[in-house]
């Protein structure tokens, strides 16, 4: 649980700032870089599960739509 506050897990792999997370309603959780890339990570682990690729410059947003 989160409501203390306490550090829960590190998602590690990108290699610049991590602009914004987004947490999906498939369990899923979207982190965007300065890196150009779309991390995707397991809600409930925090497992690493995909890259994604093809941005030229910062990943500043997500949308869950």
């Amino acid at each position: 649980s989160t409501r203390d506050g306490a550090h829960t897990q590190t998602l590690e792999g990108h290699t610049d700032a991590v602009e914004v997370l987004l947490c999906g309603l498939n369990r899923h959780v979207y982190s965007a870089s300065h890196d150009s890339t779309i991390r995707v990570w397991s809600g409930d682990d925090g497992a690493y599960l995909q890259t994604l690729e093809g941005h030229t410059t910062y990943v500043t947003s997500l949308v869950w739509g």
